[in-house]
């Protein structure tokens, strides 16, 4: 019967991102945070946690100011294992915003400094891969709770760059090709929040093309 179709209008769960605002105040209390740098790449670039944990130096270009992501690190039986990433849409190259450009070249230094010689851009305190809960626990919600933010999860982040960039009129494909979703339907989706003022944009453009 009917009961059995996907009713299209069920609410969706809220999707929690930060405004501009927001986001500029957690950059700039994480300035110096030896995870900074992961935050500001979260948050310029929109990559998924596992794949920004993933990273290695091979895959960074500080001169061209990109990155590849290839890899995604995931937690199997207490192991982090390092997996391809699932899909070609999502093996992508990804230009950096100057911000997080920045903030990698100050991690490198300050990495090398330490006499660090890991491959992880984000290794934990021994070198070794990160461990999501460890790093959550310890590192990510404290930072927000000292930036006097409400709390989000890690994938909040990626949610604020994809919802920033669409809100200032970023074409939804070159979002959708840097968030490595598989179709811009999908990203136009789980952005639906985003619609409204995209339409009312839309006919403040029309009027000014086309009234007067």
């Amino acid at each position: 019967g009917p009961d059995s179709v996907d009713q299209p209008w069920a609410p969706k769960r809220a999707i929690k991102y930060y405004d501009a605002d927001q986001a500029k105040a957690f950059l700039e209390v994480t300035r110096d945070d030896p995870y900074g740098a992961l935050y500001a790449l979260a948050i310029g670039t929109g990559i998924r946690q596992g794949e920004a944990f993933a990273l290695r130096w091979e895959d960074v270009d500080l001169r061209n100011g990109t990155i590849s992501i290839r890899h995604t690190l995931q937690d199997i039986g207490g192991h982090a294992v390092l997996k391809e990433v699932k899909t070609e849409k999502s093996r992508r190259m990804v230009v950096l915003p100057g911000f997080a450009l920045e903030a990698l070249r100050n991690h490198r230094k300050a990495g090398l400094s330490r006499g660090g010689s890991t491959d992880w851009v984000f290794p934990n305190t021994s070198g070794g891969p990160l461990r999501k809960s460890n790093f959550i626990r310890r590192q990510f919600k404290p930072a927000l709770r000292r930036a006097g933010l409400p709390e989000i999860h890690f994938h909040g982040l990626r949610h604020t760059a994809a919802t920033l960039l669409l809100i200032r009129g970023t074409n939804p494909k070159v979002v959708q090709e840097m968030l490595g979703h598989s179709k811009v339907g999908m990203t136009m989706d789980t952005y639906s929040h985003v619609t409204p003022s995209l339409q009312r944009d839309a006919a403040q453009a029309m009027d000014e093309l086309l009234s007067g």
